[in-house]
């Protein structure tokens, strides 16, 4: 979640069209690739497209992300490696539709991993909002730092 950016991982376009927002209830949504977050749910292929297990980049409301998403045994795990030029409330738009993802899927759980506590350009609102959302520093299972939460399915952070 560094305000730096990198060029790794395969790019998931899923609609050229460019669009800043969208505004849903009192939230404010941002659109993914182009498409609302009820657009993209509704995808056949989102599993595949999406479920890789390697880095992807797209694109949510401003910001570009750079995440990888796995499942083992109904546990969805949601790698955050980088949100480029992030605010706004990208980062509580991608929760709620990954929330909302996981609850239409046979998931039990989702493994939150932001790695976001050795940026070269910190940023400390993000901090904040993890903090805020209850997730903790911890290690992973390579030594590597990083912010962690694991929730149910019947949980929610509160975004």
């Amino acid at each position: 979640m560094c305000r730096t950016g990198h060029q790794t991982g395969a790019s998931l376009r899923l609609c050229g069209i460019e669009h800043t927002n969208l505004m849903t209830s009192a939230r404010k949504e941002h659109l993914i690739d182009g498409l609302s977050p009820d657009e993209l749910l509704a995808l056949e292929e989102l599993d595949e497209l999406v479920i890789t297990d390697t880095p992807i980049n797209f694109k949510v409301g401003p910001s570009q992300v750079l995440a990888q998403f796995s499942e083992h045994d109904r546990v969805l795990r949601v790698e955050i490696a980088v949100v480029e030029d992030g605010g706004d409330g990208v980062v509580n738009s991608l929760i709620r539709v990954i929330e909302r993802a996981a609850r239409a899927r046979d998931i039990i759980a989702i493994d939150w991993v932001v790695y976001a506590t050795n940026c070269a350009v910190p940023n400390p609102k993000l901090t904040r909002v993890l903090e805020r959302l209850g997730f903790q520093v911890g290690r992973l299972e390579n030594g590597a730092e990083c912010y962690r939460l694991r929730l149910s399915v019947n949980d929610r952070l509160r975004s």
